[in-house]
């Protein structure tokens, strides 16, 4: 049978016992399906109903679901309604028979670990919420974190909630000009960081990169967690460790009553060209969206260990966090890489028994890439969900993750959206069946579509994906820009969020992604998603992953030039460069054979594992690189420079 052809269909245990069913049957629908269409015909319906089936607490009720009077752009959402996501997520379960509950589990990359109850976790918050208060944060003011994942990122996240603040975290693996960006452009009062970290092994200073990007920055305090034992550069007027100012805090702290449309996060997006923009996410919108995907699409059930291999610098970390523990659930956060050593996340799932299990396309080529060997070492038998985020699964890495890791009960809960919505547009749940690399349809409550160039509805070929309603947790906004908001979301057709993706739905109705717009290929006036290409080429036995990028052509418009990076035991040659090339055409077509494939060790990532293709496609046409702070592995922009500058030189590109 062809992977087009495959339908994986969910073991009726699941779904019998599945979140979503308990709510479809509880309403009175046929089946999810029909419940999708419900919530994206009725938004307003649909959020009234999800924030009582989520138990969303309020100190105040709203008055009023949903208000359009200054356009659908500016829609605010349970006017009058007072709450807070520290509240929800942490103090009612706290201060409840839950207090005992675990919240999350920490697995430090030196073999440190450890596990905070509810009771535990509101007694760590309420003392750095307090020491906070007395460095002068205040309701409004931005918290700003430069950490790896450790508790204290947990921490920090509701201790900043708790007071009305807004909550920056920043990527631990950016360097100083990164940094100096967001802090000078939010304006943050406080960063909280760590002296080092532990990655593969080494210990990566954190407290010197500060150092450097906040030279010549004033009125910034500096709150240090000691995690290694190395002294660190030190300003006693700005710095202070984080023991000292959280040691005789009070244990109790009231979490701040905010208006629900009050800003609660503030996620830095990586963009593609220029200043990183910062999207403005709501307390209401941050408690309904990643509680609502948590509990109907990735299944939460109280028994559940929850983790997502993620940093608290991208979307999926406040997402993980607060999603999970709204409910009352448990996570589990670590600390360093996912294959140091080779079996690591495999050891971690058996001996903690996660149940659900998530990641971005790359860390799973990425363990693919290494062989069975480490995987089957392990009983894996506790998984009950996987999950893929970051960008397109292919299929061979589709089928790799259900057949070897879940064994064919898991379903692969393939999500897509942004940090600007703080969740997903596209996502199936446990209860449907399933085609290779397919996110099945609009997520519940997201009025989602794809149109042509004109912005009318397609099916059956690529289009662009729109949101044509809004939803909670929409941004409210750029920092400090509104109007870079409304020029990149909604200026392409009126009243109608352009999300800058290429999406197709096919003959069955399953909807597929195909890649960022802004990445598109066209050869001679045939449009191509670079996912597409990356595909095919990701399915040949020697390709551990790919990146199709286009090129100006004299003739074609833009011609196909593909990056290889290949597995362990297969050298570059001529020869499998020939046959790479027979695979694209024999797939795609003789209109799309590469100019040139270019065999590199690694791809230009940012930390969602989003290969970054502007970048090597600026590296190929020896143009300006623009702003790299977003690249996790900056190395490899001249790996790839040194590898089209080889034997052949320039003029093979």
């Amino acid at each position: 049978m062809q992977a087009e052809e495959y339908v994986w269909r969910p073991p009726e245990q699941l779904v019998e016992n599945s979140n979503a069913t308990k709510f479809i049957r509880q309403h009175g629908f046929r089946d999810y399906a029909e419940l999708v269409r419900r919530a994206a015909d009725d938004v307003e319906w649909f959020w009234k109903v999800a924030a009582e089936e989520l138990r969303v607490e309020w100190f105040q009720p709203y008055e009023k679901l949903l208000d359009l009077s200054d356009g659908i752009e500016w829609a605010k959402w349970f006017l009058g309604g007072t709450l807070n996501v520290a509240h929800n997520a942490l103090d009612r379960h706290a201060n409840s028979t839950n207090r005992n509950r675990l919240a999350f589990i920490w697995l430090g990359e030196d073999g440190a670990a450890s596990k905070y109850t509810y009771g535990e976790l509101y007694i760590a918050v309420n003392k750095l919420a307090n020491a906070l208060w007395k460095l002068g944060v205040a309701k409004g003011d931005v918290v700003a974190t430069y950490l790896p994942m450790l508790p204290e990122s947990v921490i920090s996240l509701f201790a900043t909630l708790k007071l009305g603040a807004l909550f920056l975290p920043i990527f631990s693996g950016f360097g100083p000009q990164a940094i100096t960006t967001r802090i000078m452009d939010s304006g943050a009062k406080i960063l909280i960081t760590a002296d080092s970290a532990y990655r593969r092994g080494r210990e990566i200073p954190l407290k010197p990169i500060v150092e450097d990007a906040l030279a010549g920055v004033n009125n910034v305090r500096v709150v240090v967690k000691k995690r290694t034992t190395h002294d660190v550069p030190w300003k006693n007027e700005r710095d202070v460790w984080w023991d000292d100012v959280c040691e005789n805090q009070p244990k109790n702290c009231l979490a701040e009553q905010v208006d629900s449309e009050h800003p609660a996060l503030l996620l830095y997006t990586s963009g593609t060209t220029g200043k990183p923009k910062g999207a403005v996410l709501s307390h209401v919108g941050a408690v309904l969206q990643p509680s609502k995907e948590i509990y109907f699409n990735l299944d939460l059930k109280e028994s559940d260990i929850f983790m997502w291999t993620t940093d608290m610098g991208w979307m999926m970390g406040p997402w993980q966090v607060i999603g999970v523990q709204h409910h009352g659930g448990t996570h589990l956060i670590f600390e360093g890489a996912i294959d140091y050593p080779p079996d690591r996340i495999w050891n971690i799932v058996e001996k903690f028994q996660v149940t659900q299990l998530g990641g971005s396309a790359t860390v799973f080529r990425q363990l693919k890439g290494q062989g069975n060997q480490w995987l089957k070492k392990h009983d894996l038998s506790s998984l009950r969900i996987l999950g893929n985020t970051g960008e397109p699964l292919d299929k061979d890495t589709w089928f790799w993750l259900l057949k070897e890791v879940g064994k064919e009960r898991c379903p692969i809960i393939n999500l897509s959206g942004g940090t600007e919505i703080l969740g997903c547009f596209l996502l199936p749940s446990p209860v449907v069946p399933l085609k290779p690399s397919t996110l099945w349809g609009p997520g519940l409550g997201m009025d989602v579509d794809v149109v042509d160039d004109d912005g009318r509805p397609v099916r059956g070929r690529i289009g662009h994906l729109v949101c044509k309603k809004p939803a909670p947790s929409m941004t409210r906004g750029f920092w400090k820009n509104p109007k870079k908001y409304i020029e990149t979301y909604w200026s392409k057709w009126p009243k109608v969020w352009y999300h800058g993706d290429w999406a197709s739905v096919d003959k069955d109705g399953y909807w597929f992604l195909h890649g960022r717009a802004d990445d598109v290929i066209k050869i001679a006036g045939k449009r191509l998603g670079p996912a597409e290409v990356e595909s095919v080429l990701d399915q040949h036995r020697a390709v551990r992953e790919s990146a199709a990028i286009g090129i100006p052509h004299e003739v074609k418009g833009e011609a196909l030039v593909c990056l290889v990076c290949l597995k362990t035991g297969h050298k570059p040659s001529d020869e499998l460069k020939k046959e790479l090339m027979g695979t694209v055409v024999s797939s795609m077509g003789k209109a799309f054979a590469p100019k040139e494939i270019v065999f590199v060790r690694d791809l230009p990532k940012n930390r969602a594992g989003k290969i970054m293709r502007r970048l090597i496609r600026s590296v190929l046409l020896d143009a300006p690189l623009g702003d790299i702070s977003i690249v996790e592995n900056p190395d490899t922009l001249e790996e790839i420079r040194k590898a089209i500058n080889g034997a052949k030189g320039r003029s093979m590109i």
